[in-house]
């Protein structure tokens, strides 16, 4: 059974010259389970530069999270603890490869509430750029 929930996302990104970009999300959003995994369903909006893209969170155990867009940004992200997964990322402006290193992964569930909490410490490296370390601080409720 499909329940309403309030999806707060604190992304931080940092350069190699330690410069950090940090932008915050508040939404809407939706919550199941299926298959003993649990997903959260919500539209991206202006601010995260993805407006027209809906975003699918996967949790599936402690360590291992999948975020996938579909829309007018389209991506299937996989964050395993120690694993490097390639993906494409798809824009309006073309697609975009890269690489994303997770270093570390946090996941709580309450799910009677529902009360989510999702940390992730990552590292994406874009073909043709510096890498950018990351989180990603996931807030559901």
């Amino acid at each position: 059974m499909k329940q309403q929930v309030q999806v707060k996302i604190i992304g931080t990104q940092k350069d190699a010259q330690g410069e950090e970009n940090i932008i915050e999300l508040v939404t809407e959003g939706s919550f199941f389970k299926k298959n003993d995994k649990y997903y959260v369903v919500y539209e991206e909006s202006e601010l995260s530069g993805m407006e027209g893209s809906t975003t699918t969170l996967k949790i599936d155990g402690e360590d291992r999270v999948n975020i996938r867009r579909f829309g007018s940004a389209k991506a299937d992200m996989i964050f395993e603890k120690g694993k490097t997964h390639s993906t494409g990322y798809e824009t309006p402006y073309g697609l975009v490869e890269m690489n994303i290193t997770t270093h570390r992964i946090s996941v709580s569930v309450e799910e009677e509430i529902p009360k989510i909490s999702v940390k992730i410490q990552y590292r994406i490296k874009v073909m043709g750029s510096e890498d950018t370390m990351n989180i990603l601080d996931i807030s559901i409720a």
